[in-house]
């Protein structure tokens, strides 16, 4: 296979969770650039709507937005039929949609704490087990969960005040290499991205004035001196989620500016 070839996704059908906007977004522009028909879903139809519109006039992708609320599962299944009504596969899914709170660590409320955990863990786990069985009984696929660079350690109350967060993507990470091995039989592959501080509606607040100490913070944390952008993500998601990684799974990709080398 040429080199190019390897990287395209033609034929395939991509469901991208939290597609509307931010990680999720740059992920399925980079899907749909690179052949494939993309479904983008979240909790807000109206973004959903806006994407679908820009993918199909930049690519002429078809673009199917579905509303989802992942940790509900009766919406995990109507979303499901819809994809396979209007495809008839699933070939990628991209477990994107995450939530985060913020509150100073010795006052963080409960209810936050298991809401993170419900959106952040159980619901990739809800989806992901429905979906591999549509992909087992096609003979294979491939799943992306996203993590997070926070996955990996500790964060500064200043620049992070969410401590539930990290443990959430650490429990994403395992559960990548966990999967990789149990759904290897089937041919599914299942690798994970590591982002650290990307320019998202998520990270939009620190340009504001009274946020310049956190926005110095984060900064100074990033080795490489700025906050990701869309090139810096979709490359990586393309490369998983197509042949030129074929021979990988378990795998975490941290893509973070180098915060982890620190």
């Amino acid at each position: 296979m040429k080199l190019q070839e390897l990287f395209r996704l033609d034929g395939k059908v991509a469901l991208v969770t939290g597609g509307g906007r931010g990680i999720g977004k740059f992920i399925a522009t980079g899907l749909a650039e690179a052949g494939s028909r993309v479904v983008v879903s979240s909790r807000k139809i109206k973004n959903l709507e806006a994407v679908a519109r820009e993918l199909e006039e930049k690519f002429g992708a078809a673009v199917l937005p579905v509303a989802c609320d992942v940790s509900r599962p009766e919406e995990i299944d109507a979303m499901l039929k819809e994809v396979i009504d209007k495809f008839g596969r699933v070939d990628i899914l991209v477990n994107n949609a995450g939530a985060t709170w913020g509150a100073p660590t010795l006052e963080f409320p409960l209810e936050k704490w298991d809401y993170l955990f419900e959106v952040n863990v159980r619901g990739v786990w809800i989806l992901t087990q429905k979906t591999a069985v549509i992909m087992k009984e096609r003979g294979g696929g491939n799943i992306i969960n996203i993590s997070s660079v926070m996955g990996f350690r500790g964060s500064d109350e200043i620049a992070h005040p969410a401590v539930p967060y990290n443990s959430t993507k650490a429990a994403i990470n395992l559960l990548t290499m966990n999967l990789a091995v149990k759904l290897a039989p089937w041919k599914i592959r299942v690798n994970a991205i590591a982002p650290g501080f990307f320019a998202t509606d998520m990270m939009a607040y620190v340009e504001k004035p009274e946020f310049k100490e956190i926005r110095d913070a984060v900064i100074a944390s990033i080795p490489l001196g700025r906050i990701g952008i869309e090139d810096d993500i979709k490359g990586a998601a393309v490369f998983l989620a197509s042949e030129a990684s074929g021979f990988m799974t378990g795998h975490i990709m941290v893509v973070d500016g180098g915060i982890l080398a620190k």
